[in-house]
C-alpha cells in the first residue's frame, strides 16, 4: 500500500460513566490543542473533537500514537477516555481529523465498539495479524496502569515521561526528597508505564511496516 495513502487514526472517546457535569467540550478542546503541539511535525491533520464526546487525530505512519494516550492520562485533571488506534488507508483531504475518512477511520470506529463490549480502554490495530495479536493482549494493560495513578503520581509521571526530567530534577521541581520521588514512582509504576508504552510503539511500528511492505 503506498505510504502516502496510509496514516494512523487516533480516537479518544469519553467514557460515559465518567462524564463531567455540564459536558467536557472545554477539556477536549484543551487536549486537542496539547496533542496538536506535541505531534506538530508528525500529524497529517489537526486534532479535533466532537462536542462532548471524542477527540480525533490523524498521524503519519512513523509517529508513536501511544504518546497521545500517555500524555492525555498525565494531565492534571484527565478526562476518562477509551482509546482506539488504527493504521490503514485514509482518503485524500486537507481538513481536521474530524472531517476525514477512510479505512483506518472505519477500523478505529469498529475497534471502539468492540472495546466498549470488552470494557477495554485501549485497543490498537495495524492490519498485521501477528502484531495485532500482541496488541490485543498488551494495549489494555497500559490504560489500566495509567488509570490507577494518583494525582501526585500523574504529576511526577508528567515530569519524568513527558518533560524528560531525571528523578533528582523532578524532586527539586516538586519540592520533595529524592526518596519521596522514588516511592511515588515505584508505587505508580512509572517505569513500567514507560517500558510498556515503548514496547507497544515498537510492536505497532513493526505491524505498520509490514502493512507498508517495508519490514
Amino acid at each position: 500500500m503506498p505510504a502516502a495513502s496510509v496514516g494512523i487514526v487516533v480516537f479518544g472517546d469519553v467514557i460515559a460513566s465518567r462524564r463531567l457535569p455540564g459536558g467536557v467540550s472545554v477539556d477536549l478542546r484543551s487536549l486537542a490543542r496539547e496533542l496538536d503541539g506535541a505531534f506538530e511535525a508528525e500529524r497529517l491533520a489537526p486534532f479535533g473533537f466532537t462536542q462532548g464526546d471524542e477527540v480525533q487525530g490523524l498521524l503519519a505512519t512513523a509517529a508513536d500514537p501511544f504518546r497521545a494516550v500517555v500524555r492525555a492520562a498525565l494531565r492534571p485533571a484527565p478526562i476518562g477516555l477509551r482509546w482506539a488506534v488504527a493504521a490503514g488507508g485514509i482518503d485524500a483531504g486537507d481538513g481536521p481529523a474530524t472531517e476525514r475518512t477512510g479505512d483506518a477511520f472505519l477500523a478505529a470506529r469498529e475497534a471502539l465498539t468492540r472495546a466498549r463490549t470488552r470494557r477495554d480502554d485501549l485497543v490498537a490495530l495495524t492490519g498485521d495479524a501477528e502484531a495485532d495479536g500482541l496488541l490485543a493482549d498488551l494495549a489494555p494493560l497500559l490504560a489500566v496502569l495509567l488509570e490507577d495513578l494518583s494525582e501526585r503520581q500523574r504529576e511526577l509521571g508528567r515530569l519524568l515521561l513527558l518533560d524528560g526530567l531525571r528523578r533528582a530534577e523532578a524532586a527539586d521541581r516538586l519540592g520533595v526528597s529524592r526518596a519521596t520521588v522514588s516511592v511515588l514512582a515505584d508505587r505508580g509504576r512509572i517505569r513500567e508505564i514507560d517500558r510498556l508504552a515503548r514496547a507497544l510503539a515498537t510492536i505497532f511500528g513493526r505491524g505498520v511496516a509490514r502493512l507498508l511492505g517495508t519490514a
